[in-house]
């Protein structure tokens, strides 16, 4: 690895492109295997540098709030309530900026490394309304500078409560923050999600929005509200788990980690270069994993202080130590940092609260409307329910897509987009040059590729372009990433929504864009529904794809398996109804 340029898969770039476009995806797949994404030491450094500034930062912000004393008495009150406060707000800040999740090159923005604020403070970007035809007065997907200012006041309000000092406290102490000022947060924040759910869902709103509104509640429910919160995002994340898609997951995460030897990495598959299906060390992590995650948090709420709760909260923090040091694409570092906060904060010094002894019980129907409601049914209808709001964390389950542009003419993004920053591949043209940033984006798709839904997307290309060597196909989410400003791994970032938002500023001619659409697999069912699209004449092909077809397959396809089985609609529905459904 070196430590300004990316490690790149060693490979004869002449020769390579001469291979068939699915069978180059095998050298790179077996160099992902190995390296991981190649990222650039100085990479790794500035993530470090950027997570340590996000923790020094929330630590200055909560120590200026009047009555709780400076730095240098954070052992003191670290775990006041209205410092657990403003470091949430710190953190909502954090991510509805850009600078956590979905950030830097990990998550396809090099040059300049974060686009999120840069984009939704530019009128004329694209945005996304979640219910465009339901809601008055959000349809469209121009932003306006309503939306400017809208989003500009959301910092602010957001600014002003880490200002803000506490209240209603007992003698002495800083209290917590008035509830009607955090009320003016909570409802900036969801009128700009009603506007764009781009920026709704980059604020993490399923974890800090909710959070925000239990502040609203009286302060005797707000320990035992947010451990039933913390409780969930764990036995969220568990629950996705439970499918056949972790292990490969988890051989692929791993293989990223700069920390991590070059033996145990090959380990993670069953026969390195050649077989890179995940190995049983593979699939015996990826199950105690989730075994981790269900039964700890369970530990952690019916025991109350004591070795137990203690030994509880060291796997905990090992566990999610473990995630931030694989630096996983869409690097949830802040997220990961916070939950170890969280954890020693309710778990640690507030041990003796009962998680369930809550006397509101308006909270008690919020907390299971989104904590339950909202995550079973984005389990059993995927389609319905972003997989953040679901809980349906990085278990390799997701919505996702392949984008292919007939060659010259991915271009007309930049022509005809307003966007904060270039595409992907002229960021990394300009950083390193032509050949480099072809490999590199190769590489992002070799990624997907060891991914069971990559496997899909790979063998659906076939189906959607005659040659695919006419084609340069690209990442949905890199095309999210550009376009929208913001992307973390959600398909329904890149679906019918933005492809029409797309074709109405570009006016792709047939043929020249057609998409790949895969939607996540259904908690009750073993096949997944995929969608091909052309941006101007609409839906060409949509059916099923099993879960098992996909597991007993290479990252690349051969001659011995060049397509995928399907199974396709019979009759197809129009586009516009297909497009409508996904809004």
């Amino acid at each position: 690895m070196g430590f300004l340029a990316p490690n790149t898969a060693d490979v004869d770039l002449q020769q390579w492109r001469t291979r068939p476009y699915l069978q180059r995806i095998r050298p790179l797949a077996q160099h992902w295997a190995r390296h991981g994404f190649g990222t650039p030491g100085i990479v790794h450094l500035l993530y470090l540098v950027k997570i340590a500034g996000y923790a020094l930062g929330g630590i200055a912000v909560a120590s200026a709030t009047p009555g709780i004393g400076g730095i240098t008495d954070f052992g003191s009150w670290w775990a006041e309530p209205i410092a657990y406060q403003k470091l949430v707000i710190w953190t909502l800040l954090y991510e509805i900026l850009g600078l956590g999740c979905g950030s830097g090159p990990l998550s396809s923005h090099f040059l300049p490394p974060v686009g999120a604020f840069l984009h939704w403070l530019r009128p004329g970007t694209v945005r996304l309304p979640p219910w465009p035809g339901r809601i008055p007065f959000t349809g469209g997907t121009r932003r306006t500078v309503a939306d400017v200012v809208l989003y500009a006041v959301l910092l602010g309000a957001a600014a002003w409560l880490l200002c803000s000092p506490g209240e209603a406290g007992n003698p002495g102490a800083p209290g917590v923050l008035a509830p009607w000022r955090v009320a003016v947060l909570a409802t900036l924040l969801a009128l700009l999600g009603l506007r764009d759910k781009t920026v709704f869902l980059a604020a993490r709103a399923e974890h800090y929005g909710l959070t925000l509104v239990v502040f609203l509640f009286p302060v005797t429910d707000m320990p035992a509200a947010l451990k039933l919160v913390m409780l969930a995002l764990w036995w969220g994340a568990a629950s996705s788990k439970l499918n056949r898609h972790f292990p490969f997951v988890v051989a692929v995460m791993i293989s990223n980690s700069p920390l991590r030897p070059a033996w145990l990495k090959r380990r993670l598959y069953r026969n390195h270069p050649d077989d890179l299906r995940p190995s049983g060390l593979a699939a015996a992590a990826a199950h105690g994993g989730t075994v981790t995650e269900y039964v700890v948090p369970l530990v952690l709420v019916l025991s109350h202080g004591g070795i137990v709760t203690t030994v509880a909260l060291a796997v905990m923090v090992v566990f999610h130590l473990h995630i931030m040091s694989t630096f996983p694409m869409g690097v949830p570092l802040e997220w990961n940092a916070f939950f170890i906060y969280s954890a020693l904060v309710l778990f640690g010094h507030d041990a003796a609260v009962d998680a369930f002894a809550l006397h509101s019980p308006l909270l008690v129907a919020v907390l299971v409307l989104s904590l339950v409601v909202v995550p079973v049914l984005g389990h059993v209808r995927p389609d319905l329910v972003s997989f953040l709001p679901s809980m349906r964390y990085y278990a390799g389950n997701w919505a996702t897509s392949l984008w292919c542009f007939r060659k010259g003419t991915e271009h007309r993004l930049n022509e005809h987009i307003v966007k904060a920053s270039g595409l992907p591949v002229d960021q990394l043209t300009r950083l390193y040059g032509a050949e480099a940033a072809e490999l590199v984006l190769h590489q992002g798709l070799a990624w997907r590729a060891m991914h069971t839904h990559g496997r899909a997307l790979i063998g659906l290309l076939p189906r959607a372009v005659d040659d695919a060597e006419s084609y340069d196909v690209r990442e949905g989410e890199m095309v999210a990433g550009a376009v929208l400003g913001w992307n973390f791994g959600d398909g329904h970032l890149h679906n019918e929504q933005l492809l029409a938002a797309v074709q109405q500023r570009c006016g792709f001619a047939p043929g020249d864009l057609r998409v790949v659409l895969l939607e996540s697999q259904p908690t009750h069912r073993s096949r997944q529904h995929y969608r091909i699209v052309d941006a101007a004449s609409g839906l060409i092909e949509e059916g099923f794809v099993n879960v098992r077809d996909m597991v007993t397959r290479q990252p690349w396809l051969d001659d011995e398996a060049p397509v995928i089985p399907v199974e396709p609609v019979a009759a197809p529905r129009p586009a516009t109804e297909v497009a409508a459904a996904h809004e």
